[in-house]
Formats: structure tokens, C-alpha cells, sequence
């Protein structure tokens, strides 16, 4: 059975020292693609380097991760669209509004975000959703630039059951990652009663590890974790998640 870790920063130097080994790692558990979002200029070369390396198993996004939205963010996306140019990426992301840490550039994030959801709109591209402290802000923009050429996923879902339906009406999937392992989450309630069509797995390497390694370095093969719980959490076999949310992360990458 294959499964599909749809958000992993394993470019990242957290992984400096044995990144071959990790992959290796996940390859060997099933983790088969491991969808690589981009972050910003800085991260490009490392991100391709990795993804050169593993063709069949690292794939790239492109896009400008709100947090790295600045005063130059214009610069950034022009050489987002320049790399689109040289081919060989699947999605448009890790791409939103993050108010978590600081709402300096809120107003440029906005701009940011609407910006690449055109792109992507244009490309035919799917994106890959950041949402932190600002769901109302980006549901509003993506509902405002909907239109059947727009898809992808709320990466990170951790929202209520209200916000959930709100995303499935839109079309959307939503990533489901170590959150779902922590005790005091709330979101294995959440989670019962989404339709698992609605999901994809994630890790979010190297960060959100699932319990019990919470506190360490996550890795891709830790997605066999998440996919239990969440067989667990839904009343279904390991393997019929796995088949799920393959099929669900197939269709929505195109990567069949």
C-alpha cells in the first residue's frame, strides 16, 4: 500500500545530517511521494536539490509562505512566477495568512495570497493552504476567487466542524497531520465526521510531531502514526485510509 505524506519540509537543515536516511526511512514504512511545499527564496535550492535527487518520491511546490511576506514581497512572487517557468513543480504552496506570529503585513499577505490563488487559477495548479489565527480572512478571499479552476488543501486542519463544512462546500480537502495524536486537540471529534473523501495525510516534517515522539523532530515515516489514528478515529482499516487519501492526494496533484 502506498501512502502520501502531501506536507514535508525535508529540505530543511533540521535534516542536514541524514536526510537520505529519513527518506530512506519513510520509503521503507510505504510513505512513497513526499510533497515538498517552498517557503521562500532562501529555501528554493535546497527544496530542488532534494526533489533532483528523488524524482519519483520528493516532489516540489512553489509558492511565498505568508510568514516570509515582507516589504519585498513582490520581488519574492516575480521569482515564484520565474521558477514556474522552468517547469517541474505540482502545486502552488505553502501559500496564506498567518496573523499567529504577526500581523504587521496583514494587508500584504492579503494581496500575497489572492495574488497566487490567480496564479494557480491560470496554471491550472492546485495550492497548498497555510491558515493560522486567520480562516474567516482566508475563506473569504478563496471563496471570492472560486471558480472551478481553483482547488486544493487547508493544510493543518485543526478548525471546528462549522469551519470543515465550510471548506468541503468550497471543494477543498483538508490535511490532517500529528495534531490528531494529541490528547487535548479536540480534533479526533472534528475529524469523526468529516467524510474521509475530504482528507489528506500530512506530517509537516519537521515540525507537529505526532505523540508519542511529540517533542522531537518529525519525519515522514511518521505518517503511518497519523494514518492509524486517524483508522482509529473513523472505525476503518489502516489500509483503507491509506487507499482513501492516496486516491484523494492522487487526483488532487494530478500525480497519476
Amino acid at each position: 500500500m502506498i501512502l502520501i505524506d502531501t506536507h514535508t519540509h525535508l529540505y530543511l537543515d533540521n535534516y542536514s545530517d541524514d536526510q537520505d536516511i529519513i527518506i530512506q526511512k519513510a520509503i521503507d514504512q510505504g510513505v512513497q511521494k513526499m510533497l515538498l511545499p517552498a517557503i521562500d527564496r532562501s529555501t528554493f535550492d535546497s527544496m530542488l536539490k532534494l526533489s533532483n535527487r528523488y524524482p519519483e518520491n520528493c516532489l516540489p511546490m512553489i509558492g511565498l509562505h505568508p510568514t516570509s511576506v515582507k516589504d519585498d514581497y513582490k520581488e519574492e512572487l516575480a521569482l515564484v512566477e520565474e521558477q514556474i517557468n522552468k517547469g517541474g513543480y505540482i502545486a502552488i504552496g505553502e501559500i496564506g495568512i498567518d496573523l499567529y506570529w504577526d500581523g504587521t503585513y496583514f494587508e500584504q499577505q492579503k494581496d500575497a495570497f489572492r495574488r497566487q490563488l490567480r496564479l494557480a487559477k491560470k496554471l491550472g495548479f492546485p495550492v497548498a493552504i497555510h491558515t493560522r489565527d486567520s480562516f474567516d480572512d482566508i475563506y473569504k478571499i478563496v471563496a471570492e476567487e472560486k471558480t472551478d479552476d481553483l482547488i486544493g488543501v487547508f493544510h493543518c486542519f485543526t478548525g471546528s466542524s462549522a469551519e470543515a463544512q465550510k471548506i468541503m462546500d468550497l471543494g477543498f480537502y483538508m490535511g490532517i497531520g500529528g495534531i490528531l495524536t494529541f490528547k487535548n486537540s479536540g480534533l479526533a471529534d472534528t475529524v469523526q465526521d468529516i467524510p474521509i473523501e475530504h482528507l489528506l495525510l500530512e506530517t509537516d516534517s519537521p515540525f507537529l510531531t505526532p505523540a508519542p515522539h511529540r517533542g522531537k523532530r518529525n519525519e515522514s515515516s511518521y505518517l503511518t502514526i497519523i494514518a492509524n489514528k486517524l483508522a482509529e478515529v473513523k472505525g476503518i482499516s489502516f489500509e483503507e485510509v491509506g487507499n482513501i487519501t492516496t486516491n484523494n492526494a492522487n487526483q488532487l496533484f494530478k500525480l497519476l
